[in-house]
C-alpha cells in the first residue's frame, strides 16, 4: 500500500516521498510533511531560482539561499520569484 502524507504544498492528501530528500532535521520534517508531487514543484521551483539568480552552487552563500528558499517554499507559503521573470509558453502554444 502506498503511504501517503496530508502535503503542505498542496494542500491535500497525495503520495509521500520515499525518502528524506535532504539531510538532518528539515530532510525529516519534509519527509513528514511534503509528498512526491509537492517535492517535485519545489525541484522546478529551484531550478528557476538557481537559473535567474545565476547561482554557483558549490559556494556556500548559495546553498544557504536555496535553503532558505526551500523552506519559505514549503512551509511558509511560497518563496518570491526573481524580479523579471517570465514564465516560458507552454508547448504547443
Amino acid at each position: 500500500m502506498t503511504k501517503m502524507v496530508n502535503c503542505v504544498v498542496l494542500g491535500r492528501e497525495a503520495e509521500a516521498l520515499d525518502q528524506s530528500p535532504y539531510p538532518g532535521e528539515l530532510g525529516k520534517k519534509i519527509l513528514e510533511n511534503v509528498s512526491k508531487e509537492g517535492w517535485q514543484q519545489w525541484i522546478k521551483y529551484q531550478t528557476i531560482l538557481i537559473n535567474e539568480n545565476q547561482l554557483v552552487l558549490f559556494k556556500p552563500e548559495a546553498r544557504k539561499f536555496l535553503e532558505q528558499e526551500m523552506e519559505k517554499f514549503l512551509f511558509e507559503g511560497g518563496s518570491k520569484l526573481p524580479g523579471g521573470f517570465v514564465d516560458p509558453p507552454k508547448k504547443g502554444n
